[in-house]
């Protein structure tokens, strides 16, 4: 072994500016390193179990793989050092000198730039190409929902970054970037979700506001979406209102789900809940909340998170001096719907369930949420509970499982029972049964619009408390029609 340490010497050598980076390129690569050795085991996801592989020992504690790193590997931690340092170089060369409020951000000094995306994603040396891809179209995947709301100045990296990343994970699904955050929803084997989330957790713009609570999982895989799409918008959920006119800073009070099951058993153990001071509002669509809903809730009648506004502007008098606690499924809504709420400045309190419907029925499978939870992507649905809060559209019959429209090209969903498909009675409304049994072949397919009948007559802010009527009149935009689970139009 060489008397001299090579780090050591490495340091020595580099001018002032560089030497400032060489503990985190060191770190970075020694962590890397470590990385590369860890042995996946079926427990590491839920108790962070883990275990490590080098020189043919197996190490199961973080401190003796360390030493062994530190005292038998000093050599390949230095080429690896020495190789983020020339990154790093590289970087600063190509980028504009650093402002002085830059200079005091170590998270932006050790961000990487566009062409350094490689560099954040995680080592997949170790593991069986099929154990990345496994679980795709069967049980054993898993679909990750998450969102982070953090100022970023480059949404377009992160966007690169994570499509990058996805594709390296042979992760599907939805992510919407802004320069309000992130919002996102993923599919694969419970491999690549596992490593999604540690690298989202490990990254500095989100380490500091995500934790591993954040993600919802649900069973699925990458199957439960067409592709991958990645895109930057204004916002991360459109809710039609810029993020610098009502910002997510502001948003109402978080409740734990325990918090919020005390709140809403309180709420119906009143005798009169008409003239209670609270009001429980389900803030999703009206598609969402008609297979599944909180008991009691205020559940509106609309088609888009986007007419959210226009609701509460045309109802303010409803929530005039009430304590309002709202719902959505993952959470992300509800930043921004509580925010606009409290700017009107009429409530006397605005909470939000915490981590959504998906964190409740985790906690609470049988609590005061019935019915199904409606998802954005190809299962439209999960079901936590045996209960059934929907009707057939056609005949009446308790019925919740959600069916495109089967008029070729028409995006709305219907409620449509075994018996009523077996009658031929599977379209949203009467022009689209009408437009489905004629035969259409050629151009003329392509005629058929996503707009029908049905649609036409919903005014944009629909009536509260539409009487039911045993038609399918009443059609549910299709799955990538809204935003909890993001879409990119």
């Amino acid at each position: 072994m060489s008397l001299i340490n090579p780090s050591s010497s490495l340091k020595a050598e580099l001018d002032g500016s560089t030497k400032k980076k060489y503990s985190f390129a060191k770190k970075k690569a020694f962590a890397l390193f470590v990385k590369t050795k860890e042995v996946p085991t079926k427990r590491s996801f839920e108790c962070k179990e883990k275990l490590w592989k080098c020189c043919r020992q197996l190490f199961t504690d973080q401190t003796s793989i360390h030493r062994h790193v530190a005292t038998q590997h000093a050599d390949e931690i230095y080429h690896q050092t020495a190789s983020i340092l020339k990154q790093l170089a590289v970087t600063l060369s190509t980028s504009k000198s650093l402002s002085s409020a830059d200079e005091k951000n170590p998270l932006k000094e050790c961000l990487p730039h566009s062409h350094d995306v490689s560099a954040w994603l995680p080592d997949i040396s170790c593991f069986n190409p099929d154990e990345l891809i496994s679980g795709q179209g069967s049980e054993e995947g898993e679909v990750l929902l998450y969102y982070c709301y953090h100022d970023l100045e480059d949404p377009q990296w992160i966007c690169a970054w994570q499509t990058a990343l996805c594709q390296h994970l042979h992760l599907t699904g939805k992510i919407r970037i802004a320069a309000e955050g992130i919002n996102g929803t993923v599919g694969g084997s419970k491999l690549a979700t596992r490593l999604y989330v540690e690298v989202m957790l490990s990254f500095p713009l989100f380490k500091d506001d995500l934790c591993k609570d954040d993600f919802k999982t649900s069973k699925g895989g990458a199957h439960c979406f067409p592709e991958l799409r990645v895109g930057v918008f204004e916002e991360i959920v459109p809710m039609g209102i810029s993020p610098k006119k009502i910002s997510y800073k502001k948003p109402g009070i978080h409740l734990s789900p325990g918090e919020f099951h005390k709140e809403v058993e309180k709420f119906l153990s009143q005798a009169n809940q008409e003239q209670s001071d609270t009001i429980l509002l389900d803030c999703r669509n009206f598609y969402e909340s008609k297979i599944g809903r909180f008991q009691g809730c205020l559940a509106p009648d609309i088609r888009k998170f986007s007419y959210f506004p226009s609701y509460v502007d045309k109802n303010l008098e409803l929530f005039r001096e009430k304590r309002v606690l709202m719902y959505c499924t993952g959470g992300i809504r509800c930043e921004r719907g509580s925010a606009y709420l409290k700017a009107k400045g009429v409530c006397k309190e605005v909470f939000q369930l915490k981590g959504g419907i998906h964190k409740y029925l985790e906690e609470f499978p049988d609590g005061f949420y019935k019915g199904k939870l409606f998802v954005f992507d190809e299962r439209y649905a999960l079901s936590y509970n045996s209960d059934v809060v929907s009707e057939c559209s056609y005949c009446g019959a308790r019925w919740d499982q959600y069916k495109l429209c089967s008029t070729p090209q028409c995006r709305q969903l219907v409620l449509t029972c075994p018996a009523c498909q077996g009658q031929g009675f599977t379209a949203c409304c009467v022009t689209c049964q009408d437009k489905g049994s004629r035969k259409v072949s050629g151009p003329m397919q392509d005629s058929f619009k996503e707009e029908c009948e049905c649609t036409a007559r919903r005014p944009r802010i629909p009536r509260e408390l539409l009487q039911h009527v045993r038609q399918p009149v009443s059609p549910e935009p299709g799955p990538d029609a809204d935003e909890d689970g993001p879409v990119l139009m």
